[in-house]
């Protein structure tokens, strides 16, 4: 039977380049990785990944955790994460801890502890000094996303200047009437996401001197439905109606849009609405929207955490200095904002 000898022969590359771009590891550029595979085809080899994981100490499998796949905030983030890893060779197991605590603590303290991942990416997780310590000892790195951990790699938006700019949006338009639709109190658990998008409002309207009410600060959660829901009782509770709405997502600026269309009220025309996140059906709906690009940042958090991997292995004595980064995020302007017809 045909071993990486003879693959490497045929292919005309190192045993070394080989074994790199069979087991997905290290670099490799895609004419040696295709080479490789090639002549692994034509001779009928296929690499042992188990001697490959106890040669080099790899499970070629990195761990995602997440509140729940039912959301598209995560399931694009996870889709962007797993195209990176499948052309890395790497595996990806995917943890759902379904706003759950026992779920969570079982995850943390049982599953992610038993070796069989070479890191952990947590999203939207804000995992205490002792969860992240407790990886860093067994030589598996983190990388959190959606906030900083502490002692951890991180990759974050900031949510703050996010909805202070959104808001700020509806006011350079000229808009002085603004409510704003956010995440319920329960959301708040893992790095205040609601409270921060609200405050980045609150400051903004603050700064322009504009007022503010309980009446016009209404809590959701972050679904279409739920927001739907929330914009008709915001919209026909009989009070001077808003002209601009700054929904703390996509999905509940589009619930938002759908409950304007119930009572009559023309978007933007008579009322202006303004998300955060890139959602697909944001281009539908004509939304305008700061989006964050949550498939981009699955991607980059993947990289970011197969080079801490990388670089792990080519110097164990490096100390680790966790790095948090900011992702940057794009105003797209659609038909649903625009000056006011009347204020």
């Amino acid at each position: 039977m045909a071993g990486i000898k003879e693959v490497a022969e045929l292919s005309g590359l190192s045993i070394a380049t080989v074994s790199r771009a069979l087991g997905g590891k290290g670099n490799v550029s895609a004419k040696s990785r295709k080479l490789a595979q090639d002549a692994a085809a034509e001779l009928g080899f296929v690499l042992s990944y188990a001697a490959s994981s106890l040669a080099s100490g790899r499970n070629h499998n990195i761990g995602i955790v997440v509140p729940g796949v039912n959301r598209w905030f995560y399931s694009s983030v996870i889709d962007g994460a797993a195209a990176v890893l499948l052309e890395a060779g790497y595996d990806l197991t995917l943890y759902t801890t379904s706003q759950n605590e026992s779920h969570r603590a079982t995850i943390l303290t049982d599953f992610l502890l038993r070796k069989r991942l070479d890191a952990v990416i947590a999203v939207s997780l804000e995992l205490t000094e002792a969860e992240v310590s407790q990886l860093l000892a067994i030589h598996r790195p983190v990388l959190g996303i959606g906030g900083p951990l502490p002692g951890a790699d991180s990759l974050r938006v900031n949510d703050f200047e996010l909805a202070k700019r959104a808001t700020d949006h509806l006011i350079g338009l000229g808009h002085t009437r603004i409510a704003h639709i956010g995440g319920d109190h329960e959301y708040d658990s893992d790095f205040k996401l609601p409270r921060t998008r609200r405050s980045g409002y609150q400051m903004a309207m603050e700064q322009a001197q504009l007022p503010t009410s309980e009446a016009w600060q209404r809590s959701s959660d972050f679904t279409v439905q739920g927001a739907y829901v929330t914009a008709r009782a915001l919209l026909g509770d009989g009070l001077m109606r808003p002209t601009a709405v700054f929904a703390a997502s996509d999905e509940m600026a589009i619930g938002t849009i759908l409950a304007a269309r119930d009572f009559g009220l023309r978007v933007p025309e008579e009322l202006s609405v303004i998300g955060i996140d890139g959602h697909e059906l944001g281009e539908v709906f004509g939304l305008t929207t700061f989006d964050q690009k949550p498939r981009e940042q699955g991607a980059l958090a993947a990289r970011r955490i197969l080079a801490r991997l990388e670089q792990s292995s080519e110097d164990a004595a490096v100390a680790y200095q966790p790095v948090a980064e900011e992702f940057p995020t794009e105003l797209v302007v659609r038909r649903s904002t625009a000056v006011p017809a009347v204020e």
